[in-house]
This record gives C-alpha cells, sequence and structure tokens, in this order.
C-alpha cells in the first residue's frame, strides 16, 4: 500500500510549492501550484454563476487536487443550482470532469501527480450500506455528488474522492469525452444493463445531447436502431449516427410507427418529454421496456396495456468509476462521436444557458485555457 503525505512551501513568484512523499522507492514527482485560481460557482439559489478567484486548498484525507481540463455541462448541474441536494452555497456545479491530478491527500492509494483522472455524478460512497455491499455504489444510501453535494468541476482546480476517481486514457480528447462521463456512460451502462438479445429492435425518443449518443451506442451494441423525434430533416443525421429506421413524431404516432416496425424490444426515452412517453407503449413488442434517461416529471400509464403485454417501465442510475471506464473503453474503440460546443470558463454561463435553452449541438463543455 502507498501511502502519500504532502507538504507546502511559497515560491518568489507566490505560487505554492507542493512536495508530495512517497513511501515506495519511487518518489512521487513535484508539482508547482497558484495560490488562487478561478472557479465558476452558484452563490444563492436561482442566481446565475459567478466567476470568481479563489485561495487553493490541499486537498483533505482521502482525496486528490485535480488541475481541470475539460467539464462538460449537463441538465442535473440546475440541480445545484437551486440546492436540490441539500449541498448548500456557494457550490461549483458540474460533474463532467476530466484533469490530471496535482497533489494527493493522505490515505490515498493508486493514485499519484500527473495521472490523468475523471469525476462523474457519482462522487464517493460509504463502502457500507447494502447497496454498497452489492457493488452498487452509485446507489449507496450516503452518497457524495460532484457538483452537488462536493466541489464540481466548472473550475481551474477541485478535488474528487480518490475512491471514485476515473482513469482517463492519455489519447482521449479532454472536451469530447468529459460527457462521456454522465451522458455517455449513463447511455452506455444502462442500454447494457437492460440485456435486450443482440438483432433487437431498439427505439430511441430523442435526437439530443443523450439521443445522439443514444443511438450511437445502440448500432455498436448490434440492434436495429428506430430513431425517433420531430422533423423530415433530422433524417439524414439520424442515420449519419447510425440509425436504420427513421420514425417523424411530427407527422405519425410514434408507437403506431413502432408497432408497424414489429414493435421494439426496447425504447430509450431521451426528452424529458412527459406527454411523449404513454403513446410509446404501443408501440412495444411483447415484454418490451421503456427506458426512462431523463427527468419527464410526473407520466399517465395505461398499466392495462404494460399488464397485457408484460411490458414494463425501468431506469438505471447512471453508473461508478469502472462502468465511466468501460463507457470511454467503448467509445474509443468503436469510433463514436461525442458532438460538443466549447466555452471557456468565463462563459460558463452561457455554456448553462446553451444547455437549458436546447441551443448546443450537442453537449456544453467548458475547457481552461
Amino acid at each position: 500500500m502507498l501511502s502519500h503525505t504532502s507538504s507546502q512551501a511559497f515560491n518568489t513568484d507566490n505560487s505554492l510549492q507542493l512536495h508530495n512523499t512517497n513511501t515506495t522507492n519511487n518518489p512521487t514527482p513535484t508539482m508547482s501550484l497558484p495560490t488562487t485560481y478561478k472557479q465558476a460557482v452558484f452563490k444563492a439559489s436561482g442566481q446565475p454563476l459567478v466567476v470568481e478567484e479563489t485561495t487553493l486548498q490541499l486537498p483533505a484525507k482521502g482525496e486528490v487536487l485535480v488541475k481541470v481540463e475539460a467539464c462538460g455541462v449537463c441538465f442535473s448541474d440546475v440541480y445545484a443550482q437551486v440546492n436540490a441536494l441539500g449541498g448548500g452555497f456557494p457550490i461549483v456545479p458540474g460533474h463532467e470532469i476530466i484533469g490530471r491530478v496535482a497533489a494527493v491527500g493522505e490515505g490515498v492509494v493508486g493514485w499519484n501527480v500527473g495521472d490523468r483522472i475523471g469525476g462523474g455524478w457519482h462522487g464517493g460512497h460509504d463502502g457500507t450500506c447494502r447497496a454498497c455491499k452489492k457493488g452498487l455504489n452509485q446507489m449507496c444510501d450516503n452518497p457524495a455528488v460532484n457538483g452537488e453535494t462536493r466541489p464540481g468541476g466548472y473550475t481551474e482546480y477541485t478535488t474528487l474522492r480518490y475512491e471514485a476517481g476515473v482513469r482517463i486514457p492519455e489519447d482521449v480528447d479532454a472536451a469530447k469525452y468529459a460527457p462521456i462521463l454522465c451522458a455517455g456512460m449513463t447511455m452506455f451502462n444502462s442500454l447494457r444493463q437492460q440485456k435486450i438479445p443482440v438483432g433487437e429492435t431498439v427505439a430511441v425518443q430523442g435526437l439530443g445531447g443523450l439521443g445522439h449518443l443514444a443511438v450511437q451506442y445502440a448500432a455498436k451494441f448490434g440492434y436495429r436502431v428506430v430513431a425517433l423525434s420531430r422533423g423530415a430533416d433530422k433524417e439524414k443525421f439520424a442515420r449519419q449516427l447510425g440509425a436504420h429506421e427513421y420514425v417523424d413524431t411530427a407527422k405519425e404516432d410514434a408507437g403506431e410507427a413502432l408497432k408497424r416496425l414489429g414493435g421494439a424490444a426496447l425504447i430509450m426515452v431521451t426528452g424529458p418529454d412527459g406527454k411523449a412517453i404513454p403513446p410509446l407503449i404501443k408501440g412495444l413488442a411483447p415484454v418490451g421496456k421503456i427506458l426512462i434517461l431523463s427527468i419527464p416529471g410526473d407520466i399517465t400509464i395505461n398499466t392495462g396495456a404494460l399488464l397485457h403485454y408484460g411490458a414494463s417501465i425501468q431506469s438505471w442510475p447512471s453508473g461508478q468509476q469502472i462502468d465511466s471506464e468501460e463507457a470511454i473503453e467503448f467509445t474509443k474503440l468503436q469510433g463514436i462521436d461525442c458532438m460538443v460546443e466549447k466555452f471557456p470558463l468565463e462563459r460558463a454561463q452561457d455554456a448553462f444557458d446553451a444547455m437549458l435553452k436546447g441551443t448546443v449541438r450537442f453537449r456544453s463543455v467548458i475547457v481552461m485555457e
């Protein structure tokens, strides 16, 4: 087991010289750190982000300090703005983080200065509850959530719990792969958890930030993919992503169209529209599933139809560090393209607004200069 300790001293240029020592024969490198850095923070409920300068702190026990390269902007970041998970204010949002380890705190095992690291929604777990004992750390009864109950990635420096850190390959682009830590991993992991046989029909409702990834993953998994979206102009794009069929839901009922195509073993709902879900039930094949991957609000369901066809409504809560690592590896191997728009930290509010308005194609990513 590695034991890491840290000491600090101020240089003449007012930077912080951090010395990490390692009890093995391979000393951990030293890294010069600034005394201050910039972050984008929510300071009160419902208020916009404020970009400010703050003092750098060394990581606490069990944490690593991370020099952030990029952080994706997710709809769930709205929860931080309204303190939905009780993290309080001020809070730095963001849970699609890629960067490098800049310092290690006491008790950290397996991470060294210079390692490339990522952080997703899953920010830590207690390791003692029933979910954790079953290996379902992201379902922990006492979870830590990056960007919600602990600091996130809209910042030049942040901290991550070492046990929740995700190993990031050296050869991936931080801006393109940051969204894989939540959006991509959720599509990848939720899909594989449904255990749908290869060759079956999988429909994807929506072609936005989640949907454009879901279509690609479903196609690469070996399914017959049907894309469901509004407008004939989106068909070409859907087929470029890998869809075999396209249904223009502005012109025809999605459920009826799927029924004519033989029914779907799985319908992945990526758009946050609760009214779009009930009509989909009749488009399921026997024992088919509707997989909810966004937050659509209240839904009215015809339970009689569910019972008749043995159908079900499913969900899956993102994933943990190993799921992220496997999603990244699959994304690399299969050439899945996460389409992003980049924003500097100073324009964090613009990145957030573009996500809320749905004008970004297809994921907003904040990059550090």
